[in-house]
């Protein structure tokens, strides 16, 4: 846990929830499926919206989307569209709530070629984080070469909401990549999570 002196990301600025969103998700490196189908239907919502928006809703998700069960979310029908659209604890976009059914699908059809999601996206890293050197604002990135193939990948595999600039923060929320600034209490703390497994 941070001390209030604690020298964070800017990003995470005043609001409780993003501090406690940074000091405790944010870069830990995930390893379970639902957790990783998660942030692809939370990272897909978020395009064009503040995250702090859809931390707000988080929970809205969590319900209308049967606690993030791609298995579940993958048998949602157009009744299921038409529900999710009358649901003001979501972002009621059309094309976002049948992104989010539609990748269930997707993440299906890769964990049964690949055993786990999980197996198959930490090969794109080597298997541990890629460690940033994020030193300020002026050093952050909106996407790379890996998050530009990566985003090629998911798209040819039916995956939608999934551009180069979403996949990125996607990386870096999930831990593939440890963009806590230099400096941040949490950067040292991510990157042991990083080495222990």
């Amino acid at each position: 846990m941070a001390r209030a002196s604690s020298k964070r990301c800017f990003w995470a600025g005043k609001d409780p929830q993003m501090i406690a969103y940074h000091d405790e998700e944010w870069g830990v490196p995930l390893h379970d499926d639902r957790q990783w189908y998660e942030k692809l239907l939370l990272d897909g919502a978020q395009a064009g919206l503040s995250w702090s928006t859809i931390l707000k809703k988080r929970e809205g998700y969590r319900k209308a989307f049967a606690g993030f069960d791609p298995a579940k979310i993958a048998r949602f029908t157009e009744r299921d569209v038409t529900r999710l659209m009358g649901d003001a604890g979501i972002v009621r976009n059309r094309l976002k709530i049948r992104s989010a059914i539609g990748n269930a699908r997707a993440f299906l059809a890769l964990q049964d070629e690949h055993g786990s999601f999980d197996a198959w996206i930490w090969r794109f890293v080597g298997g541990k984080p890629i460690r940033g050197n994020v030193r300020g604002r002026g050093d952050i990135l909106a996407h790379t070469p890996l998050s530009d193939a990566l985003s090629r990948e998911l798209r040819g595999r039916g995956f939608n909401f999934v551009g180069t600039t979403i996949l990125y923060a996607f990386m870096q929320a999930a831990g593939l990549v440890n963009d806590h600034m230099v400096g941040c209490f949490r950067r040292s703390q991510v990157a042991a999570l990083g080495r222990r497994r």
